[in-house]
């Protein structure tokens, strides 16, 4: 660890990744459940800010679980924005995101989009850094940042911030929607009573975060994963989208997971194979026509070839 990187650990740094799970709100299973997520997440943005340099960083990472491999990423891409932040100037994660990072780049921006909720900076003034479809995942990473740590004003009194555009609004209630799966413990009942406080029309982006997090992070069984499907009622085809997006960002990073599996399976009656098949296939159109390529035409694209089971066809 560098001089300077002690003194970025002590200011920046998550001493303590338990005390996190304790806070007003947390369900008490929370931690029991998931704290080898926080764990590894915590891991990646402490030892980032320690010594940044990818031929130190990069062992550390790897040598993570290899389930977990994409949160310890995403704590890296944390402290890395927070150095992006402090010291502008080298746009060091978007680097890591085409670089080191690549395989993990969904969860690389979720990380970024922490750095600048917790500096407060606003996500979409670093959008044209990024990948022009997954690059808004990074708002989705800033509401996530404050529905875990800001729980009073993002999901008590609801707030979402004003200078979000339409399609942030929806990213941003993807993140809350996503923190919620954690901070309840992955109780689909709670879950369900936090997102029915909503206005109607924040409930869809809601049940696809927490759609996407049960999926990627586990948390429940078949039995769980069919009463989401019953507790989603009319946003169902969310779900669907959810798990897949789960099941790509699995592929890419050469990590499947049993849970992910079915998941795909009970919310997509689908393989986690052709959903991950379908999401890439529509990426690339939509990167080789940018006029049209972002995370919104990403996902409205995708669902009805999701749920027409077209997975491996002609669309």
């Amino acid at each position: 660890m560098t001089a300077v990187g002690s003194v970025r650990r002590r200011v920046f740094g998550i001493a303590e990744p338990r005390k996190v799970f304790d806070r007003p709100g947390f369900a008490p299973v929370a931690w029991s459940r998931f704290a080898p997520v926080m764990e590894s997440l915590a891991l990646g943005y402490n030892v980032t800010l320690e010594d940044s340099a990818m031929a130190v960083l990069i062992p550390k990472l790897e040598a993570v679980d290899p389930v977990l491999h994409g949160f310890a990423y995403e704590g890296a891409a944390m402290g890395l924005g927070v150095l992006d932040v402090i010291a502008p100037g080298k746009h060091r994660t978007a680097a890591f995101a085409a670089g080191p990072g690549a395989r993990h780049m969904a969860t690389v921006y979720v990380g970024f989009g922490l750095a600048l909720a917790r500096l407060r900076r606003r996500p979409e003034k670093y959008l044209t850094q990024l990948d022009p479809v997954l690059g808004w995942v990074v708002v989705d990473g800033y509401g996530f940042h404050e529905g875990f740590f800001a729980r009073r004003r993002s999901i008590l009194r609801q707030l979402r911030p004003s200078h979000l555009s339409d399609t942030g609004r929806e990213l941003y209630d993807q993140g809350i929607g996503r923190s919620l799966w954690f901070s309840t413990g992955a109780d689909i009942a709670l879950v369900a009573e936090a997102i029915s406080r909503f206005a109607p029309g924040r409930q869809v982006n809601l049940w696809t975060g927490t759609a996407m997090a049960c999926s990627f992070a586990g948390g429940t069984d078949r039995a769980g994963l069919e009463q989401l499907c019953r507790a989603a009622g009319a946003h169902r085809h969310r779900l669907s989208w959810g798990a897949a997006a789960a099941a790509w960002t699995r592929d890419l990073a050469h990590n499947p997971t049993p849970h992910t599996d079915l998941a795909c399976e009970v919310l997509g009656e689908i393989s986690s194979s052709d959903a991950a098949r379908v999401l890439e296939k529509t990426r690339h159109e939509l990167v080789g026509n940018p006029p049209s390529a972002s995370y919104r035409t990403w996902r409205e694209t995708c669902i009805p070839r999701l749920l027409a089971g077209t997975a491996g066809r002609p669309a």
